[in-house]
Order: C-alpha cells, then sequence, then structure tokens
C-alpha cells in the first residue's frame, strides 16, 4: 500500500491549513469526475485503469512476446511522456546490471527522446550486431525527435532483415485514424495500438505508451493495473478528504505553495527509483507550470546527492520542501560484514542489512531538513514491485490533477511546449515558416 505522512511539513503551517482546503479539493475532484474543468476533454486517465479488461491485457502479452521472440533489443522510440513513463516501471523493477547477464528478454533502449547525433550513431553502431525491432510511440508521426529517430531505424531494420520481417517486428503505438504515424502502420501491416484521444502523453503510462514496452522487458502488466484500479477506489470522491492520499498530496503542496515554497523536490534512497523524478518532474511540471504559476519540481537521489546538492537543500534559500518517496521492504537481503582490522570503523555496524543503514540515513536527513526548516512530506510504498508501483503512478496523477485546479490553471493543456518548435522549424526552413525564419534573422 502507499502511505503518507504530512505530520513533518504540517508543521510549518498554520493549524487549519490543511483543513481549509477540504472544500476546494472536493470542488476540483467533483469538476474531474462531472467533466467541467478546465481541459475537460483530456479526461481519459481518471478510470482508465477500471476499464482495462482482461483480454486487452492478453493482446498485450501477445504482442510483447513476438518481440520477445524475435528481438536481442527492442527500441522504443518517443519523448516525454511517450517513454518516460515505461522507463520509469522498467527502470524500478529491473535488475540494475541485468545487461551483463544472460536474459530471456530482450534489452529495452529509450531513442526519439534528442536530437543527438553522436547517441544515434553509437544507437545505430549496436543495433547493427544485434536482432532488433521497434516500437514508434507517437500520436502525429511528426514530433520530430522521434519522427528523425524512427526514419533511421525503420532503415536499419528493413535493412537487416527485409521489408516484410521488418514489419513484424516494428510496432506503432499511435492515433485510431490520423496522422503520419497511422498511416505508415496502416501501408506497412505493422501491429498498432491506439493512444486514446482523450489522454494527454504524461498521464498515458496505463495505456499500451507504457504498458506494451514494460510487457516486452517482462514485467507482469496485470499487477501494475491491479494497483492502479485499487489506487483509483482509495482516491474517489466518496473517500473521506483526510484518508485520501492524492487529496491531501494535493492540498499539502498547494497549501506550502501559498506559504511562499515555490519549489518542491522529490527525493528517493532507492537508486531505482530516479527515472520516477523524471516522470514525476514532466507531470507535474507540465501540468502546472502555466499563466505564470506553479510549483517548480526538482529530484534528488539520495543519499547520493546528500554529498553535491545536500548543502543547498540544507542551507540555502528556504523557498523548497521535500517530498520523499521511501520503499519499506528491499526485495534482497545483503549484511554488512565484519572487518577484523576495523580501520574504517564500521564494525558496529557489522551484521546489520545495508536497508538498515539506508533507513537511518533517511530519518537522520529527514530530521535535519526539518530542523533546516525545509517541510518533509513522505510517501512509503511496501517494496518494488509491478502492483505498488502502480498504485504511485494512480496516486500522483490523480494528486496532479487536483493541484492543478486548485492553482486554477488547465492541468492538461501544455501551450509553452510550442514555442521552441515554432522557431526550430523557422530556422532549419521547413515549408511554411517563411514569415517566421525572416523575423527570427532580424533577431539574431
Amino acid at each position: 500500500m502507499v502511505t503518507l505522512d504530512i505530520s513533518k511539513a504540517a508543521q510549518f503551517l498554520s493549524a487549519d491549513a490543511i483543513a481549509k482546503f477540504e472544500a476546494p479539493v472536493a470542488a476540483a475532484q467533483k469538476a474531474l469526475e462531472e467533466g467541467t474543468c478546465k481541459g475537460n476533454d483530456f479526461l481519459g486517465w481518471m478510470h482508465l485503469p477500471s476499464n482495462i479488461t482482461p483480454e486487452f491485457i492478453a493482446e498485450i502479452n501477445d504482442t510483447a512476446k513476438t518481440l520477445q521472440q524475435e528481438c536481442d533489443a527492442v527500441v522504443v522510440a518517443g519523448i516525454g511522456g511517450s517513454y518516460l513513463g515505461a522507463r520509469m516501471v522498467i527502470d524500478a523493477l529491473a535488475n540494475t546490471f541485468g545487461w551483463l547477464q544472460e536474459s530471456k528478454y530482450p534489452r529495452i533502449l529509450f531513442a526519439g527522446n534528442n536530437i543527438g547525433e553522436d547517441y544515434l550513431s553509437e544507437l545505430i553502431g549496436y543495433l547493427k550486431t544485434v536482432r532488433f525491432g521497434i516500437i514508434n510511440i507517437s500520436k502525429s508521426g511528426t514530433t520530430t525527435e522521434t519522427a528523425i529517430t524512427f526514419r533511421l531505424l525503420k532503415t536499419l531494420c528493413e535493412q537487416q532483415r527485409g521489408k516484410e520481417e521488418a514489419a513484424k517486428v516494428i510496432v506503432a503505438v499511435t492515433d485510431a485514424k490520423r496522422g503520419a504515424a497511422r498511416v505508415t502502420a496502416d501501408k506497412e501491416g505493422y501491429k498498432s495500438f491506439i493512444i486514446p484521444d482523450n489522454v494527454g502523453g504524461r498521464f498515458s503510462v496505463l495505456t499500451p505508451v507504457g504498458l506494451l514496452p514494460i510487457a516486452v522487458a517482462g514485467f507482469d502488466v496485470a499487477a501494475l493495473v491491479k494497483g492502479a484500479q485499487d489506487m483509483e477506489a482509495q482516491t474517489a470522491p466518496e473517500v473521506p478528504f483526510m484518508e485520501n492520499p492524492a487529496a491531501v498530496y494535493a492540498a499539502i503542496r498547494n497549501a506550502l505553495y501559498q506559504d511562499g515554497k515555490k519549489i518542491e523536490i522529490l527525493a528517493n534512497y532507492q537508486p531505482k527509483l530516479h527515472n520516477l523524478g523524471e516522470w514525476w518532474k514532466q507531470l507535474y511540471g507540465e501540468s502546472e507550470g502555466k499563466d505564470g504559476k506553479g510549483i517548480f519540481p526538482a529530484s534528488v537521489d539520495l543519499t547520493t546527492d546528500l554529498h553535491s546538492m545536500g548543502q543547498w537543500i540544507q542551507d540555502g534559500e528556504r523557498t523548497i520542501f521535500e517530498t520523499v518517496v521511501s520503499v519499506e521492504q528491499p526485495n534482497t537481503c545483503l549484511e554488512v560484514p565484519s572487518d577484523e582490522e576495523n580501520l574504517d570503523g564500521l564494525n558496529f555496524l557489522a551484521g546489520r542489512r545495508i536497508d538498515e543503514v539506508n533507513k537511518m540515513a533517511e530519518l537522520g536527513t529527514k530530521l535535519a531538513h526539518v530542523d533546516g526548516g525545509v517541510p518533509n512530506i513522505r510517501l512509503s510504498i511496501t517494496k518494488l514491485d509491478e502492483y505498488h508501483i502502480g498504485q504511485l503512478i494512480y496516486m500522483f496523477e490523480r494528486a496532479c490533477g487536483i493541484s492543478g485546479l486548485l492553482l486554477e490553471v488547465n492541468p492538461f493543456d501544455q501551450p509553452g511546449v510550442e514555442a521552441y518548435k515554432k522557431n526550430m522549424f523557422a530556422l532549419l526552413g521547413k515549408p511554411g515558416y517563411e514569415a517566421e525564419t525572416e523575423a527570427i534573422k532580424a533577431r539574431l
């Protein structure tokens, strides 16, 4: 289960600060449920878990099995929400050093999320040595980073296998009817899955966008979905306010924001959760950062970053609060060995589990940061597995929708993302951007 503790954050606020949000949170929940809020055409994520059928999961697993049988590596081509969710789940669950070991599952690689020539050249060089498949994730098929990458990958795959055989290991996750990726998939005969029109990219991890790569990596997507289904019920509007983790999380972070805390740092003490921070930053940054408003989302990996960012967190400007995601039970057992010479002075830890040391580091850091003026929220999950990751995903998504409405912004659009694209296309001389090209040249 997911447990939320706000006691070390609420102490920085007035006694009634959280209670004041009960009515606004209820109004936000009502607006989400009734579809009366801003961005109401992108609310498909809300009841997505409870609408996923066993038949749909079976179709995902069948396609994953084909890729597993035919490929040594599978490249997920996508950017933003089209890859961050899958990467977060896979990295959280996979053996960190699995690439050094024999595996019955393909190695999952991610591309299409940058335009680095060296990165893509090195990827192509590796793929020439293995049998690979492609999961191309794009609603439009024209997103520059992903489209360039897919063009490169498709060319290489067809050179390796021939056009007909390549089509068997290329899967499109795209729009149902429109866009270049849909046209290509239909023309080439690729297996395809639909990205629902009413689910935005950053909320799409529980669609084929995330579920297919996770299944190819060998993980239990049914358990992931079950976790999300259970959290959907636990965060429903009828759940009492203080028993609803999404409602309370949205309330405490907005109360802190109103009190001048403009930056939220998502911290973890489990290296496997690094990409949880990357996914969470997009979810909240793209949802809330608009109209001159929004909590700035940052993330750190602890205890590692205590030796780099720790000084700033402890003693820097007091505009921050911290949300710690903690894992209660590790999946393995490792103890500190004894050493006869004890030159490092650590024999007092001999025979104690590494996780106990880590937990005491977490507790000691929390106390130090709170003493240093940093409100501290703790989100704990029982263990790192598909079920609990599914719970965490939905809890963060539901809280994000509520929190954005509390800020009085549209949590489901991203108008600012388009600004760089307009300038880039003009600079590259894309047809139709001639006027913008001249205007930009005048500014250079």
